[in-house]
């Protein structure tokens, strides 16, 4: 029935799949609505043709609400980026997303994912932390935001193995 949903353009059930080279401009997008300097959909072209980057995509029905992006190399690897649609937030998709990214890297030999995260991002800390990462690090002023004001980046790492 979830395809007669979709059909009918129903929301249905969220999905984390692979994305493709034609998701680059919602991925931009989202990125844009998440980040103070979003990336561009370039950007998102390149990290979507290079062999050693990880993305998958949030779907939620047939509309992308999210994505996932790891950059890996031998057994390690950095989460570069997650975000979700705004509109969609608070609901736990981040966490379905997150997990099935991580046994996507597990898969691929990774065992241990290291990531940062604004100090002040509650949410992103909850979220982290609920899956098993700890702080392992801060980075002084990381961070700038639109106005300049600097903020503090915490280096968060989880085992895989």
């Amino acid at each position: 029935m979830n395809w007669l949903s979709d059909f009918l353009g129903g929301e249905g059930s969220a999905l984390v799949e692979p994305a493709t080279l034609a998701d680059a401009p919602r991925l931009a997008e989202l990125h844009g609505a998440s980040f103070h300097c979003g990336w561009g959909e370039g950007e998102f072209e390149s990290m979507l043709g290079e062999a050693n980057t990880l993305v998958h995509r949030l779907k939620l029905g047939r509309k992308i609400i999210g994505f996932a992006v790891s950059r890996f190399g031998a057994d390690e690897a950095e989460i570069l980026s997650i975000a979700i649609d705004p509109r969609h937030r608070g609901q736990g998709l981040s966490r379905n997303l997150l997990l099935t990214h991580l046994g996507h890297l597990a898969a691929r030999g990774v065992r241990t994912i290291f990531l940062e995260v604004e100090e002040s991002n509650g949410p992103a800390l909850r979220l982290y932390e609920r899956a098993g990462f700890a702080v392992v690090g801060r980075r002084e002023r990381y961070y700038r935001d639109a106005s300049g004001e600097q903020s503090n980046a915490l280096l968060m790492r989880r085992d895989l193995s």
